[in-house]
């Protein structure tokens, strides 16, 4: 029974937090939905610059690493504690390849000068250096949630290879899996706004 409460805790906790990360990005897209609306042709234009297949390749990526999230959870529920291990490790890799893309589209941003402050940056029309502040402010944002949550299910597993999580007792996984899932919404909310907004 008080492992139930502690379950319970440790539930609503975790859903408690993730209301706090709702208001904090919520924030952001309202800024960003106001200063779209001021500078309609501006964010157009900026986002055009954008790679949108990169875009289109690293929400394919997360989805799938929620998927294996999820796949690996009901894994631990069934008892198959291997195959939920070696989901949980593909959803880190998947976290991975995310960030790895990411830095790849950031370092040719910064090649082409188009990063805040840069003089090429400066150049640009206040809606685009608006434009830019928000992208890099807001990917950069939810890049580091992705590196929190590769570090929580990183967590998780050594947790699972010595045992502390298991098929009677598996409720920490859960939590992760839950925070992984809002680090992939938040994605399918920046997509349309950056990479489809031209």
């Amino acid at each position: 029974m008080v492992e139930h409460r502690d379950d319970f805790g440790s539930k609503l906790g975790m859903w408690l937090f993730l209301v706090t990360e709702i208001l904090l990005f919520g924030g952001l897209f309202i800024a960003y939905s106001y200063m779209r609306a001021r500078y309609p042709v501006e964010f157009h234009h900026a986002g055009a610059e954008l790679n949108a297949t990169l875009g289109v390749t690293n929400t394919f990526i997360l989805l799938t690493s929620s998927l294996s999230m999820a796949l690996g959870i009901v894994a631990m529920q069934r008892g198959q504690e291997l195959w939920s291990r070696i989901l949980v490790g593909c959803t880190v890799l998947l976290g991975l390849v995310f960030l790895c893309i990411k830095g790849v589209e950031w370092a040719a941003k910064f090649h082409h000068g188009l990063y805040p402050d840069s003089a090429r940056i400066l150049t640009l029309p206040q809606g685009e250096r608006i434009f830019y502040g928000l992208y890099f402010s807001m990917t950069g944002l939810h890049g580091l949630h992705v590196i929190a949550g590769m570090g929580v299910l990183s967590v998780m597993l050594v947790m699972m290879l010595r045992g502390r999580i298991h098929p009677g007792h598996y409720t920490l996984l859960e939590n992760g899996g839950l925070y992984w899932h809002l680090v992939d919404v938040i994605w399918i909310f920046l997509l349309p706004l950056f990479y489809l907004a031209a």
